[in-house]
C-alpha cells in the first residue's frame, strides 16, 4: 500500500495534510500520534470507509483488507454465527461454518446462538476480531484492538499476530503490544510523518535522537536568524539578485527558527490533600449477582500511600469491587470502614458526560479556577490543562469538536484537579494516546496519596503499581507483591495445581505474600471433605478428557456441521462444570 500526499479536513479543521508512507508485504506497522490528529480517521480512509480531500492511495491488485473499528457495530438481533458469516468471502478449500466455529473457539466464544445485543463490549470485540480473521485478509487495519479485552485474550492475540505473515497497520495505546508485534513505527507529529524501522523500544530511542538533533538545529537557526533579521531591517526594499536570494533564504531560516517541539518535560508535582493513617478496612465483605460471586468474606486493610493494581479476566468483578468501595453499588454483607480524611477521586470506564456547546476551559472552570498543588503552589485552570496537552488555543474549542481520546483527557483533568488524596482509576488508558499516558504515569508516580488502578494495560501497571490483586472469579482474590510482569513470570515458572495428585502429593502453589491480609486461619480437612476432594479429582479428570476430545474434533476439520453445533454447545457446559469443580478442589486444597 502506498499513501501519497493524503489530506483530510473536517469542516474548517485540518486533521492531517500531505501524509505519505508505504506499507510493504508482511510489514507490521504501528501508527503513533496525539489524540485529535486523525488516527482513527486515517485508518477509516485506508479501509475505504471514508473519503479524503487530497492525495491518493495505491493498493496492490486484489488486496483483501480486514478492518477492525475502535467500536465495532453489528445488528443486535443477529446471532453470533449469523454476524460472523455475513458477507464472508467463501474459499473453495474450506467450510465457512467450520472456519467460523474454529476461530470463535479460539476466542473462547462457545455459544454461537447468542444474540449480539446480549453481549458485553469485550465479547463484541472478540466477535469482530474472529469475523475479520476468518476472512483471511492480506492486510489487517486495527483501531485499538486491545480495548475491552482481558489480559488473557490480549496475550493470545499478541502471540497470534506476532507470528502472522499478514501486513498489519494498527493504532494502539498498549506499548507491550506494539513492542512485541510491530517491526515498523510511523509517527504523525505536527503534520509530518516519521518512519522508524524497528519496534516500539527502537522508536523511543531514535525519536529521542531526532528531537535532540532538532533542538540543536533550532538553536543554530535562532542564532543565525537574529543576524539575518538585522540585515533585513537595514536593507532597502529595492534589492539586487544576490540580496533577493538571501531574502528567500531568510524566510526558510525563519520557518526553522520558529519551530516548536511539543514535548511536556515539566514534572507536575502534586502534594495531594492530607491523608491520615487509616484508609479503609474491609471486613468479611460479600457481594454476588445470583450465582456469580464477586466478593466472599473479603478482608483487606489498605495502607497509607499504597499503589494497588487490580487484574483479572472480564466478568470477575473488578469494576463491581470498586463501586462497592465507593458506595455506588451496595454490598450484601460485611462492612467497609473508611478513614475520615479520605477524599476519593474516581475515573470510571463510563466517563463523564460534557455539554457539547461548552468550551474546554469553561468545563474545567466550572469545577475550579485554580488547582492546589500543595506546599503553597497552585496552577490556574488553563495552566493545568496545558500540562495535559490542551494548548491555550485548544482550550477554546467546543467540546462537540473533540475526539474520543480528547474527551477522555479532559475527563481525566476534571478528576485530578479536584485534588483527591485517594485516586481510583477504572481502565484509565482506553482511548488515551501514548503521550498522555506518559504524562499520567509521571503524575501518578509522584502522587502523594493512595491509588487503585483497574487496567488491562500491562506497561501502565508495571510503571505505576507496587502490588496487584488478582481476581480469579467466584470470589477468589489473591494478593501478589509485585507488578504485572513479575506476576506473569511467577505464574509461568510455578506449576499449576494438578488435580490428579493426592492432597499430600500436591505441591503448594501460593503467592509469596507480603503479609496475610485475608485473615485466613489454617485448619485440617474433615473426613467428608477428604471424600469430596477425592470425588472432585475423579470428576475433573473425566471432564478434562471429554473437553480434550471435543477440542480435537473441532480443530480436526473432519466432522459434519450439525455435529460441530452439538459439540460447541457442550463445550461451554463442560467449561462451567470444570470451573466449578476446580474452584471447589482449590478451596479444599488450601485448607488441607
Amino acid at each position: 500500500m502506498d499513501v501519497q500526499a493524503l489530506g483530510k479536513r473536517i469542516g474548517d479543521r485540518v486533521l492531517f495534510w500531505d501524509v505519505t508512507f508505504t506499507i510493504n508485504e508482511r510489514d507490521h506497522v504501528g501508527l503513533i500520534a496525539k489524540n485529535g490528529t486523525g488516527k482513527s480517521t486515517l485508518l477509516s480512509i485506508l479501509a475505504g470507509h471514508e473519503g479524503y480531500e487530497s492525495g491518493r492511495i495505491i493498493f496492490r491488485n486484489d488486496l483483501k483488507i480486514g478492518y477492525l473499528e475502535q467500536t465495532p457495530t453489528f445488528n443486535p438481533q443477529q446471532t453470533i454465527m449469523e454476524a460472523v458469516l455475513e458477507n464472508l468471502i467463501v474459499s473453495e478449500h474450506t467450510d465457512p461454518a467450520l472456519r467460523a466455529e474454529q476461530m470463535l473457539t479460539r476466542f473462547k466464544i462457545y455459544d454461537h446462538t447468542q444474540r449480539i445485543g446480549s453481549l458485553s463490549g469485550g465479547q463484541i470485540k472478540r466477535v469482530a476480531l474472529a469475523k475479520i480473521l476468518i476472512n483471511e485478509p492480506d492486510m489487517l487495519i486495527l483501531d485499538e484492538p486491545t480495548n475491552h479485552l482481558d489480559l488473557e485474550m490480549i496475550e493470545w492475540l499478541e502471540n497470534y499476530l506476532s507470528r502472522s505473515t499478514m501486513s498489519i497497520l494498527m493504532v494502539t495505546h498498549d506499548r507491550y503490544f506494539l513492542d512485541r508485534i510491530c517491526s515498523v513505527i510511523i509517527e504523525m507529529d505536527d503534520s509530518r510523518i516519521y518512519t522508524y524501522r524497528g519496534n516500539y523500544s527502537y522508536y523511543l530511542e531514535k525519536r529521542q535522537e531526532r528531537l535532540e538533533n532538532l533542538t540543536t538545529e533550532i538553536e543554530r537557526a535562532n542564532n543565525l536568524y537574529r543576524t539575518e533579521l538585522e540585515w533585513m531591517r537595514r536593507m532597502p526594499q529595492a534589492r539586487g539578485h544576490k540580496a533577493r536570494y538571501r531574502e528567500e533564504a531568510f524566510y526558510e531560516l525563519e520557518k526553522i527558527a520558529k519551530q516548536r517541539i511539543n514535548e511536556r518535560n515539566v514534572r507536575l508535582e502534586t502534594g495531594g490533600s492530607y491523608i491520615g493513617s487509616k484508609i479503609f478496612i474491609a471486613k468479611d465483605v460479600c457481594k454476588a449477582f445470583g450465582d456469580n460471586i464477586i466478593l466472599h468474606n473479603f478482608n483487606y486493610t489498605f495502607s497509607r500511600y499504597e499503589k494497588l493494581g487490580i487484574v483479572g479476566n472480564n466478568g470477575t468483578g473488578k469494576s463491581t469491587f470498586i463501586k462497592t468501595l465507593l458506595g455506588v453499588e451496595p454490598i450484601d454483607s460485611g462492612s467497609y470502614d473508611i478513614g475520615q480524611t479520605v477524599r476519593f477521586g474516581y475515573y470510571s470506564q463510563e466517563g463523564l458526560h460534557f455539554r457539547d456547546d461548552q468550551k474546554v476551559i469553561d468545563a474545567v472552570r466550572d469545577i475550579a479556577e485554580y488547582v492546589d498543588l500543595g506546599n503553597g503552589q497552585r496552577l490556574s485552570a488553563s495552566q493545568f490543562l496545558q500540562h495535559f496537552l490542551f494548548t491555550p488555543e485548544e482550550q477554546h474549542t467546543y467540546i462537540a469538536k473533540l475526539s474520543g481520546g480528547e474527551r477522555r483527557r479532559l475527563y481525566l483533568c476534571t478528576v485530578l484537579m479536584r485534588n483527591p488524596n485517594f485516586l481510583i482509576l477504572d481502565e484509565p488508558t482506553n482511548d488515551l494516546d501514548i503521550v498522555t499516558l506518559q504524562i499520567l504515569e509521571e503524575y501518578l508516580s509522584n502522587f502523594r496519596g493512595c491509588l487503585i488502578i483497574v487496567s488491562h494495560d500491562r506497561y501502565f501497571m508495571d510503571k505505576v503499581v507496587d502490588h496487584i490483586l488478582v481476581f480469579k472469579g467466584q470470589g477468589d482474590i489473591q494478593d501478589f507483591p509485585g507488578n504485572y510482569t513479575q506476576y506473569r513470570e511467577w505464574k509461568n515458572t510455578t506449576p499449576a495445581p494438578n488435580p490428579s495428585l493426592k492432597g499430600g502429593e500436591q505441591k503448594e502453589s501460593t503467592f509469596p505474600l507480603k503479609g496475610d491480609k485475608r485473615g485466613l486461619r489454617p485448619r485440617k480437612l474433615s473426613f467428608k471433605e477428604k471424600q469430596l476432594m477425592a470425588q472432585l479429582e475423579a470428576d475433573i479428570e473425566r471432564l478434562e478428557a471429554e473437553k480434550k476430545d471435543i477440542e480435537t474434533k473441532l480443530s480436526g476439520g473432519t466432522i459434519e456441521v450439525n455435529k460441530i453445533v452439538e459439540l460447541s454447545k457442550r463445550l461451554p457446559q463442560l467449561n462451567e462444570e470444570l470451573d466449578e469443580k476446580s474452584m471447589q478442589w482449590l478451596e479444599l486444597s488450601e485448607i488441607g
